[in-house]
């Protein structure tokens, strides 16, 4: 009797079909576990760098970038890196990759953004600042906005760095960085009650600096208040001795 050929090619069709699928699903999990590890490297590698521990931090990025090249936040993370080392071109380098990946990224653009500012390349800077400030994807748009009003005011454009100042605390009126520009803006355009409240709210979520204590005193200093002032200045000198801002005080 022979065999039904139709149903033999059949049994023979799911066979390689199931074979097939096999070797497609172990690919995935293969893709996939490099991916979680990549993810977990990254996360290392992050965290690391936020102790200090800049060679331990390098390492991880390595392992994470090796597991999966095309991570558009390895790259991001690298970058960052790099900074801290003093290592401007590869900086650069790794940002350029990370932007070529996922060119709507707005933490790389955020990123690349103030890069860009702090080393004169104003224009390009400030394009990638406010692409990262404008997408309704981005649920920190007041980063990129404190860049870009800190990026006017290296290009010596304080109304307009006030103008991007204010927006970031409009979506987040606690952000401290934005807080504490407002705070030199507002002294030094001689607003000085503004200047007084902006430290006043900074206060609330973040502590004194040379610089708040700085011009927190001026401020005071300003306003007639002498003995407020003396007790700033007595606070920077106690806490940042070694300050600019604590010498010129000692100076005056």
């Amino acid at each position: 009797m022979q065999p039904d050929l139709s149903v033999l090619f059949s049994y023979v069709a799911r066979i390689l079909f199931l074979a097939i699928l096999l070797i497609s699903c172990a690919s995935v999990t293969k893709e996939d576990k490099n991916e979680h590890s990549a993810s977990i490297y990254l996360q290392l590698g992050v965290r690391y760098m936020d102790l200090g521990k800049l060679e331990i931090a390098k390492e991880n990025l390595q392992l994470a970038q090796e597991k999966d090249p095309g991570n558009t936040q390895v790259h991001n993370a690298f970058a960052f890196l790099y900074e801290k080392l003093n290592d401007y071109s590869q900086a650069k380098e790794q940002y350029d990759a990370a932007l070529e990946l996922s060119p709507h990224d707005w933490s790389v653009q955020n990123n690349f953004g103030r890069f860009l500012c702090d080393h004169g390349e104003y224009k390009q800077g400030m394009a990638l600042l406010i692409a990262a400030s404008s997408t309704q994807l981005n649920d920190r748009q007041w980063l990129a906005l404190t860049n870009a009003g800190r990026c006017q005011l290296a290009m010596g454009q304080k109304q307009s760095a006030g103008t991007y100042f204010k927006q970031a605390l409009i979506i987040n009126n606690a952000y401290a960085p934005a807080l504490l520009e407002m705070q030199k803006l507002s002294y030094q355009n001689g607003d000085y009650l503004a200047a007084k409240d902006y430290l006043q709210r900074y206060l609330n979520g973040a502590a004194q600096t040379s610089g708040t204590l700085w011009f927190g005193m001026l401020t005071e200093r300003a306003l007639g208040n002498k003995d407020l002032a003396k007790e700033y200045q007595k606070l920077l000198v106690e806490k940042f001795p070694l300050s600019e801002e604590a010498k010129h005080s000692l100076g005056e």
